[in-house]
């Protein structure tokens, strides 16, 4: 009978993986776009921690009031952005197709869509683009701020064409499925944001992972529709703290609602507060981030490289599970 390979731990393959540091992104610099600082604080908190009612129609309709649909390209072709391969393929669980070509999601408090034009250009729209606590201050540009974010969450310091090519170079079998991932993004994600959705994603499936997300989703400020799908800006670290493990279980968390509490309750005794810690990780090297997401309640070698890889800009991470392994 043939032996089976035994199955590695995903961190001993990033140990044995790891370069001695990750890609450098190209000298890119995003500031050029703005010089807008974000600074946002944690939305208005309900009394309770149920989810909210869903909206009627007419209710909608007023609530949102939303502009007109405005197109502007984002100067990312094909070749560096594919949507197609980027949104719906895991890495992310809350964009949502809203067009042929067109995807479309939160990035902190703003709604905005993403479409491929006819030659494969990028372009994007925000439905709203609003920062709770810019207030009167007469200095403070949504529209900028926006943008930045939007730019930031798609990495755009990292040049895929020119990696494409030294990793063809470099690599027989990465030459040969080169074309068939033309476009695809690794994006930076916030990193309550990712930990979260990837809490529920242990021994999960894409679509249930989806309904999941979605419904922690909903416990933050609601800010549109666009195409039937509602719209939330992802509850804050606080707002999570008051939802139950009865009523994610009532949800159909399973198993994980148990660890989602926890982890919540874990973060919160962070020194500085769990945002700020798990921010801070970006600054340590890759086993360091691992050994520290992995104190963390249910949170495994896998989940930890996947929150490092889509959101704490360790680009060398190599998440493993089942399904890599047989690659």
């Amino acid at each position: 009978m043939k032996r089976r390979r035994p199955f590695p731990s995903p961190l001993s393959v990033i140990k044995c993986t790891t370069p001695s540091t990750p890609p450098t992104p190209c000298n890119f610099d995003i500031t050029q776009f703005s010089k807008t600082k974000t600074n946002l604080n944690s939305e208005t908190l309900s009394i309770s921690s149920k989810r909210p009612p869903r909206r009627s129609l007419s209710e909608t309709l007023k609530i949102e009031n939303l502009p007109p649909e405005k197109w502007t390209p984002l100067n990312l072709g094909k070749s560096e952005l594919s949507l197609s391969l980027t949104f719906p393929t895991g890495q992310t669980f809350r964009w949502k197709k809203t067009g042929r070509l067109q995807y479309t999601g939160v990035i902190k408090s703003h709604l905005v869509s993403l479409k491929h034009l006819e030659n494969g250009d990028v372009s994007y729209h925000f439905h709203t683009a609003t920062c709770p606590t810019s207030g009167s201050n007469s200095n403070f540009n949504e529209e900028e701020d926006a943008k930045l974010a939007l730019l930031d969450f798609v990495n755009v310091g990292i040049r895929l064409t020119d990696l494409w090519a030294d990793f063809s170079a470099s690599d027989q079998k990465f030459a040969e499925l080169a074309p068939h991932l033309v476009g695809a993004r690794v994006l930076r994600q916030d990193p309550l944001e990712c930990l979260i959705q990837f809490l529920c994603s242990t021994n999960n499936n894409i679509q249930r992972i989806t309904r999941m997300v979605d419904y922690i989703s909903s416990l933050g400020h609601y800010l549109g529709s666009v195409e039937g799908f509602q719209f939330y800006q992802f509850p804050s670290l606080e707002r999570l703290s008051i939802v139950s493990e009865a009523e994610l279980r009532e949800a159909g968390f399973g198993y994980r609602a148990k660890y989602m509490v926890s982890t919540i309750k874990a973060l919160q005794l962070k020194p500085g507060g769990g945002v700020k810690w798990l921010s801070s990780l970006r600054e340590l090297d890759l086993e360091k981030v691992i050994i520290n997401l992995s104190t963390l309640p249910g949170v495994g070698p896998k989940v930890a490289s996947c929150v490092a890889l889509f959101s704490l800009d360790q680009h060398h991470a190599v998440p493993v599970d089942t399904h890599v392994w047989q690659i």
